[in-house]
């Protein structure tokens, strides 16, 4: 069957008026510009962009609540209106004539024209081929992705045991049978394949239209939205690797020895991939003594679980959510038996940038759950706090991309440190988390993150992107960087039919901006240490911030002002330094300590 990736998207009546006039807009020379051309402009970008952002969010949210031919047509051809207007002549050349106004607007102003040249960047409407081949291409990959049967195992070429991934994490997360582990993580690559010929469409599509306004790469372009080089965002992951290495390398050496004792193996200088609990070695769930909480919430049903998330952010003085956030919201797994297909991934959705936000979940009565419950929350939160009238539609988004992943990150973990959890009415009294262990648990999670977001993925990108890597590479360079950057290795040889960081949807969905993960570990544990040392005045590693309005309200100035600010500036002026590893480094401090003494280290 044909796909229907040109399906028509019905717009608002003045919205395609504005758009019609827009798009027809002659170049003619234009007398020299004033302030108030410029802030003309911006309110009509601003009507236009917002009405047609809201329906591509739409089409967005309804292609990953309920995956089908017909939603991702209406995506497509969303997508397609929205670039048309982004990447127009007129939006081009009018962004960078107002630009040379820089002495005479506004900081936000400013920013705002800056912002909506980065966009157009992303479909220059000197190339409509192109970005209309990208936008499908993309498509395709949206397609294989959420229409994918993954199987355990088969027999003479046919799938006698299919698999969900979230099946694929539970055989992962819990089985001691190297063989079922072998196949369940063979299982969570098997796209790669798959989806080989379209991620390498899609990269040179990618940088085509980067090209097209003078950026090297579709990687210099993610990056510039940070207002950095590509040297200086290299420079900041190799100073993140470098400043946590220490301790990652005591963490693998532990794993090695525990993961050998489990799997009764002697034990490797490399760990073999499928040995771990995740199937990319993003974190390392599990290997911690005594941290298998989910039996504290066996009885709590999922709506509690989302509902004291909510609790935990009122108890911060902050506003209860919009009613329409629990009409609109996808929270839960489909009923057994049903057809829909629904995105596995958790995510927050604005839809119309003013109070429309939405959360989409598949929460049940398990900690990660709890903690997952936590950090998309916080994110919704980050969302409504912005959308306030100081703060124009153009830079209602985090400070950064990373800002938003650190504030989640921080109400996760928060969600997990014992004083919260006996708050919550979870953790049973007379029951005690041994505090080496929960250390060990949340550096297995963070600090293990860390070379694979600063390094495995942002260098392949780079190099993809940056540096043009043959596609016959892509397999080979990998597992080169996996084994340089996480000391993993694969289970036998992965030759290039295979292309297994195609297999990772945030590689093929999200291109060019892993390092934002990096980024959004460092913020966050930056802010929890300004949070612990001088508003609590308690130690990072026991403190909980649940009922003091005090963190509430330092937390909401910062998220309110969206990105009308620069992100270095208020990341100085809130926690008073720059961004470094130094916060995260002296968190886990005393785990290094252990660690060392007993012989962990290699």
């Amino acid at each position: 069957m044909r796909r229907c990736y040109n399906r028509c998207v019905r717009l608002p009546g003045a919205t395609a008026a504005w758009l019609a006039v827009l798009l027809l807009a002659g170049c003619a020379e234009r007398q020299p510009v004033t302030r108030t051309e410029a802030q003309d402009f911006l309110r009509m970008y601003e009507e236009v962009d917002q009405r047609l952002g809201t329906v591509r969010a739409r089409a967005g949210w309804n292609a990953a609540t309920d995956a089908g031919e017909r939603n991702l047509g209406e995506l497509v051809g969303a997508r397609k209106a929205l670039a048309a207007f982004q990447g127009s002549r007129f939006v081009i050349e009018n962004s960078r004539r107002l630009l040379s106004l820089k002495p005479g607007l506004s900081e936000p102003e400013f920013r705002e024209l800056d912002k909506i040249l980065l966009m157009a960047a992303e479909a220059p409407a000197t190339i409509p081929d192109v970005v209309d081949a990208r936008i499908e291409t993309e498509a395709r990959l949206t397609s294989v992705f959420d229409g994918f049967q993954y199987c355990l195992e088969t027999r003479q070429g046919h799938c006698i045991e299919p698999v969900t991934p979230p099946e694929i994490e539970a055989v992962l997360a819990g089985s001691r049978d190297l063989g079922r582990r072998l196949r369940a993580w063979e299982a969570a690559r098997q796209p790669g394949a798959a989806l080989r010929e379209d991620f390498a469409a899609a990269r040179n599509l990618r940088n085509r239209v980067a090209t097209e306004l003078g950026y090297s790469s579709y990687f210099q372009l993610q990056v510039a939205d940070y207002g950095m080089s590509v040297a200086e965002m290299m420079k900041l992951m190799d100073d993140a690797l470098s400043a946590t290495q220490p301790l990652y390398r005591q963490l693998h050496a532990h794993a090695v020895k525990q993961l050998a004792g489990r799997y009764q193996r002697p034990a490797p200088e490399e760990i073999p991939a499928h040995w771990l609990p995740d199937a990319w070695g993003r974190h390392w769930p599990g290997l911690a003594q005594g941290m298998d909480l989910d039996g504290l919430f066996r009885d709590r049903k999922p709506e509690w679980i989302v509902q004291q998330a909510e609790r935990f952010c009122t108890s911060l003085g902050w506003p209860p959510l919009p009613r329409g956030f629990w009409q609109k919201s996808d929270l839960y797994p489909p009923p057994a038996g049903s057809k829909r297909r629904k995105s596995v991934l958790p995510s927050t959705w604005h839809i119309d940038l003013e109070q429309d936000v939405r959360c989409l979940l598949n929460v049940s009565p398990s900690y990660r759950w709890f903690e997952t419950s936590h950090q998309e929350l916080g994110q919704a939160y980050y969302c409504l706090a912005y959308s306030n009238p100081e703060v124009p539609v153009m830079l209602r988004e985090g400070a950064n991309r990373a800002f938003h992943e650190a504030i989640g990150l921080l109400l996760a973990g928060a969600a997990g440190r014992e004083a919260y959890l006996r708050q919550a009415g979870v953790l049973p009294p007379g029951r005690e988390l041994d505090r080496t262990q929960r250390l060990l648990n949340e550096a297995y999670q963070s600090v293990a993150s860390i070379p694979w977001s600063a390094g495995v993925v942002t260098r392949f990108e780079h190099e993809i992107y940056e540096k043009k890597l043959p596609e016959d590479r892509f397999n080979q360079y990998w597992w080169d960087l996996v084994r340089r950057y996480q000391g993993i290795v694969p289970p036998s040889p992965r030759g290039e039919e295979h292309c297994d960081p195609c297999a990772e949807r945030a590689i093929a969905a999200e291109p060019a901006r892993y390092y934002d993960h990096a980024m959004a570990q460092l913020i966050r544990y930056q802010l929890h240490d300004y949070i612990a040392r001088e508003i609590l005045r308690q130690d990072p590693r026991d403190c909980s911030y649940y009922g003091n309005q005090e963190a509430g309200k330092w937390l909401w100035e910062i998220m309110r002002l969206g990105s009308t600010r620069g992100w270095r500036q208020l990341l100085r002026d809130k926690t008073g330094e720059d961004l470094s590893p130094r916060a995260m480094v002296e968190y886990f401090k005393p785990l290094q300590d252990y660690l060392d003494k007993a012989g962990a280290a290699p």
